[in-house]
């Protein structure tokens, strides 16, 4: 049976507001690897046609946004963060290869901050992970994916720094 779009919006609202840190992200991100394991919830509200970004929820109390993905081709972004919001990640199919960086020193507002790249990995079906504010990373997409992404606040009404990514010796 496909849970819906606002009962899975109110589960996450509770967990939130129960635990409003760290701890309730990552229950709400087990939350999100629940939902992906139901073909019923993923075809409903996630279908293959759906544009490369939509929201399909945003709660009017906590502010935080359901979004749902699909990118039907390669796609290459840029290092990031959410600034002072958080993000999940949960991979509905295909494979998003994501990349950690440190933060090598902050942007300014004439000059995007300068990041190292710390470790790659792969997130496959099914998979979610939590990005919690702050935290740099990039996605690259070498095929079509579909992701449902929780945003702590709906990044379309934020302003977020620029980064690019530096070489840095070992002697640094």
């Amino acid at each position: 049976m496909c849970l819906s779009l606002e009962d899975f919006a109110a589960e996450c609202r509770d967990t939130l507001k129960a635990k409003p840190g760290t701890e309730g992200r990552q229950q709400v991100c087990a939350l999100v690897r629940q939902v992906l394991k139901d073909p019923d919830f993923v075809a409903t509200y996630v279908p293959a046609d759906t544009p490369e970004r939509k929201v399909v929820y945003e709660d009017p109390e906590l502010g935080f946004a359901i979004v749902a993905h699909a990118y039907h081709g390669a796609r290459n972004t840029k290092p990031h963060d959410h600034g002072p919001a958080w993000a999940i990640y949960g991979q509905v199919d295909g494979e998003t290869i994501m990349t950690d960086w440190e933060l090598v020193e902050a942007p300014t507002d004439s000059a995007p901050g300068k990041v190292r790249r710390l470790r790659d990995y792969t997130l496959t079906a099914g998979m979610a992970m939590l990005y919690e504010p702050g935290a740099l990373h990039s996605p690259l997409r070498e095929g079509p994916t579909r992701l449902l992404r929780i945003e702590g606040i709906n990044l379309e009404r934020m302003r977020r720094q620029p980064y690019e990514a530096v070489e840095v010796s070992p002697a640094d």
